[in-house]
């Protein structure tokens, strides 16, 4: 089968994500660059345990979000994988649905972002050396019209070109990166961000009921 490797390495990456309760009940999407110019993805599809996705179950979609090899339905939200694609030159996007994003996202969504600093793990993050920077974590919008929502994630990435990961308000969470390594990476980094400010707010909220 061709791609096999990514194949297998896409499939595990997904079986570690959901493992880790971070796309429960079907949720999440996933995908990595297999092809360009046209763009060629390959993907979970959609609908399925996340827990559950075989090598040789993954889908391959083009560049206008069509499955063109395998079986399943493509997401609906393949539309905004390939605009991310598009935008930032990824070749792995990684979407999830943490309890702690999907809190985080409503909670923070008037000041449509989350901002971290001073954390050694802000370093595994591309391009941040060292704790004292200042990340950014923009929120934006849900929609059930993805038409609607890429056009927003569009204009984000064009505003802010070196972003790796936005929350989408009540769902959860993207990250991508040059690598499915680099965008797991960037998962896990973000991902313990969210755990940390949801903890925090929580501890300073004791702190002051005391």
């Amino acid at each position: 089968m061709l791609h096999q490797d990514t194949r297998e390495a896409l499939a595990g990456a997904i079986a570690n994500i959901h493992e880790k309760g971070m796309a429960q009940g079907t949720g999440g999407n996933f995908s990595a660059v297999i092809g360009s110019q046209p763009t060629r993805l390959l993907m979970s599809p959609s609908g399925v345990d996340k827990g559950t996705v075989a090598p040789a179950a993954l889908i391959e979609v083009d560049h206008a979000g069509r499955v063109v090899a395998g079986e399943g339905a493509a997401s609906a939200e393949t539309l905004l994988h390939l605009e991310i694609v598009a935008m930032t030159g990824a070749k792995a996007i990684l979407h999830t649905h943490s309890v702690f994003g999907t809190l985080l996202s409503m909670h923070a969504l008037k000041q449509e972002k989350l901002e971290f600093f001073g954390y050694e793990m802000l370093k595994g993050i591309e391009g941040v050396k060292t704790h004292e920077t200042l990340v950014e974590l923009p929120i934006v919008e849900n929609s059930q019209d993805m038409r609607l929502l890429s056009q927003t994630v569009v204009q984000l990435l064009t505003q802010k070109p070196h972003l790796y990961a936005f929350l989408v308000a009540g769902h959860g969470l993207y990250v991508w990166g040059d690598s499915l390594f680099q965008a797991r990476r960037h998962l896990e980094i973000f991902e313990f961000l969210l755990e940390l400010t949801y903890r925090n707010l929580v501890l300073s909220s004791s702190v002051n009921a005391a």
